[in-house]
C-alpha cells in the first residue's frame, strides 16, 4: 500500500504525516488526529454529517483525499471555538455554535457539526442572509431528526447577533 506525505494545517496546527494515499480526510482526523467532531454518516457525501472547511468552503471529509488537501487549511468543529481564543475571546464558543445551543438547533446532535460547519461559512461570506439563501447554505446537511426549524432559527440568531 503506497503511502503519501503530506503537512496538514487543521485548525491552526501544522501535522506531518504519511498516510496511504486512500485514506480520506475523515479517516485522518478522526482515526490518527483524534478530531471525532466530524462524524462518519454515509461515507458517500451524501448527508453532511463529516462536513469540514477546507480554505473557508464547505467540504465532506469523507470523500476528500488528504493528498488533495496538502497545503490548504482546514478548520473542523472544534476549530470553531478556537477561531474565538484568537480572536481574544477565550473559553466562548463561536457566534454559532452559542446560537444552536440558544435555540435549541441541536436535537440528537449528530448532524450538528456539519451545520455548524456550513453556517459558519454561509456567515462569513453572507452576515445577512435570507431564509432561501440558509436552507440553500444548508442543502448539503441532513437531519434525521427533523429539527430543520430550530437549525434554520439558529442560523438567523447567529446572523442577528452579528455572527
Amino acid at each position: 500500500m503506497s503511502k503519501v506525505q503530506v503537512r496538514l494545517e487543521i485548525n491552526g496546527n501544522g501535522y506531518d504525516l504519511a498516510v496511504p494515499s486512500h485514506r480520506t480526510l475523515l479517516d485522518v482526523l478522526r482515526e490518527d488526529l483524534d478530531l471525532t467532531g466530524s462524524k462518519r454518516g454515509c461515507d458517500r457525501g451524501e448527508c453532511g454529517s463529516c462536513t469540514v472547511l477546507l480554505d473557508g468552503k464547505p467540504v465532506y471529509s469523507c470523500i476528500t483525499l488528504v493528498g488533495q488537501i496538502r497545503g490548504r487549511g482546514v478548520t473542523t468543529v472544534e476549530g470553531l471555538a478556537l477561531r474565538q481564543a484568537q480572536d481574544g475571546q477565550e473559553g466562548q464558543l463561536d457566534p454559532v455554535q452559542q446560537a444552536f445551543l440558544d435555540e435549541d438547533g441541536a436535537q440528537c446532535g449528530y448532524c450538528t457539526p456539519g451545520f455548524l460547519i456550513s453556517a459558519r461559512a454561509l456567515l462569513d461570506a453572507n452576515p445577512h442572509p435570507s431564509d432561501a439563501e440558509i436552507r440553500e447554505a444548508l442543502s448539503g446537511n441532513l437531519c434525521r431528526c427533523n429539527a430543520y426549524g430550530r437549525i434554520l432559527q439558529s442560523v438567523r440568531t447567529a446572523a442577528e447577533r452579528g455572527g
